[in-house]
């Protein structure tokens, strides 16, 4: 205890040499993760992580204005630290007034070499709780399923799940949806706190215009023999998760709406929404109430074209072959045949999976449209948004081909009729007494022969009642 012996030596030497630079603070706070709790009770890990939040703070306002989306050189040290140590110096940070894009990046940092991959290699995992080793433990997700080595080193990896959530700045942008989405994932997988999963879809929702498609995938994990997601059939994708964050983000656009905030994002989700259903829609197992309710989640006004959904309805008969009639005039019904682009009404009236109904009023649109294109007149419904996706105006060779589509039509459904006489005629020349049981069948494919062109020839005279009369039919360039 006496002046000049070694503790004393031993406290100048920590606080004029080691407190001063950069690099011996890191090395000492690097060195009491084995010295838990003696270091901790000396202040050592207090005094280390002020010095680092001061240099961090120091260097931040010397530099201005500096890109916050760029990596600065700190961030690579910090992110070698156990994560109670990252989170001390962090809240220090805050504390001091450094921007949350350069907290919310360095906590991205520190994300990307912490957090396991989605793809069973082991990059990515170098960080430690309670030891100051390499966290080598093999895993893997394969068909939703997480093959476990250590129930130790899985509350690890949530517990850092766990802290990097609860420590996340509450702006909106300080880091991207795609680390949000990722931060979703490995929630999931490790059982996280529910509360702190529920506010990561409500951050999540605040940002989805940013995502991709890709990124929503978000598979349904099983942990050993029990199923997270537990469900009568397991689906590949957890689209629950994804349905919550969307509710998220219509509220948040519905509260914009009543702010009377100009900017809105709920004409870029519609493509983004559409390809995710695609995606889903591979799925077998899947079912119809499910799909559709996910169909009908956006508002109608959001989609200003249905050709992705229309492609999604497509891609869900078609791995789902067994539907029947019933079930599949009701998937359609979510689409609108009036807001499919040219093409589309191309593909669909030949496409033999959709109801018969449907084909009709594909057929009808598609005749109406090409009227409109022919006479220069508009009559798609104005949504008053200048970034329509398709315009209802067609170059010449579209035009034409859409008639001779008509026409083709039309050939056949007179084949029909003649092939049909020529069947009844011969079949009159037989004279059985018995009546064949096919006769009435006949009789309803001529009603229904009879009734499709009945439709067709009244929406044609229709469409000639709707153009005005003198006026000068405008052609298309």
């Amino acid at each position: 205890m006496e002046e000049g012996n070694l503790i004393s030596k031993t406290e100048a030497f920590f606080t004029f040499v080691v407190l001063s630079s950069w690099n011996d603070t890191i090395m000492v706070i690097k060195s009491c993760e084995m010295l838990s709790p003696w270091a901790e009770n000396l202040q050592i890990v207090r005094r280390c992580c002020d010095s680092i939040a001061w240099k961090i703070f120091r260097e931040n306002s010397t530099a201005g204005e500096i890109i916050t989306n760029k990596r600065t050189w700190w961030f690579d040290d910090v992110a070698t630290l156990r994560i109670d140590f990252f989170m001390r110096i962090i809240t220090a940070v805050k504390v001091k007034g450094i921007k949350p894009e350069i907290i919310g990046s360095c906590i991205m940092n520190y994300g990307e070499k912490c957090l396991p991959s989605m793809y069973g290699d082991t990059r990515g995992m170098d960080c430690k709780i309670g030891t100051n080793r390499r966290n080598d433990s093999q895993w893997s997700i394969t068909s939703g399923r997480i093959k476990e080595t250590s129930i130790g080193q899985n509350k690890e990896q949530r517990t850092i799940i766990e802290s990097l959530i609860s420590i996340l700045p509450p702006q909106k942008e300080t880091v991207s949806c795609k680390f949000l989405l990722r931060l979703l994932k490995m929630s999931i997988v490790y059982a996280a706190s529910p509360a702190l999963i529920s506010e990561l879809e409500k951050r999540i929702g605040m940002v989805l215009e940013n995502a991709s498609t890709n990124d929503l995938l978000i598979p349904t994990y099983a942990v050993g023999e029990q199923t997270i997601n537990s469900n009568e059939e397991q689906t590949i994708h957890n689209i629950d998760v994804v349905q919550r964050i969307l509710d998220y983000f219509l509220m948040y656009e519905q509260q914009k709406l009543q702010q009377q905030e100009l900017k809105s994002t709920t004409l870029n989700i519609s493509k983004l929404f559409d390809s995710y259903l695609v995606e889903i829609a591979r799925d077998p197992n899947v079912s119809i109430t499910k799909f559709r309710v996910l169909a009908e989640s956006l508002p109608r006004h959001v989609r200003t074209c249905h050709d992705g959904l229309y492609r999604a309805i497509d891609t869900y008969l078609k791995t789902h072959p067994s539907l029947s009639e019933h079930d599949r005039r009701r998937l359609c019904k979510i689409m609108d045949c009036g807001k499919l682009s040219l093409d589309g009404c191309m593909h669909a009236a030949q496409n033999e999976r959709l109801p018969m109904r449907i084909i009709i009023q594909v057929l009808l649109s598609e005749q109406v449209k090409m009227r409109a294109a022919v006479h220069g007149k508009d009559i798609t419904e104005s949504d008053d948004n200048s970034d329509k996706e398709n315009s209802w105006s067609s170059t010449k060779n579209e035009v034409k081909s859409l008639r001779e589509e008509l026409e083709n039509v039309k050939i056949q459904m007179a084949e029909l009729h003649r092939d049909y006489s020529e069947l009844q005629q011969e079949y009159e020349k037989t004279n059985n007494k018995h009546r064949s049981p096919w006769t009435l069948g006949w009789r309803k494919m001529k009603k229904s022969a009879l009734f499709i062109r009945k439709m067709i020839e009244d929406e044609t005279q229709e469409g000639e009642h709707r153009v005005k009369p003198g006026r000068r039919t405008q052609s298309i360039s």
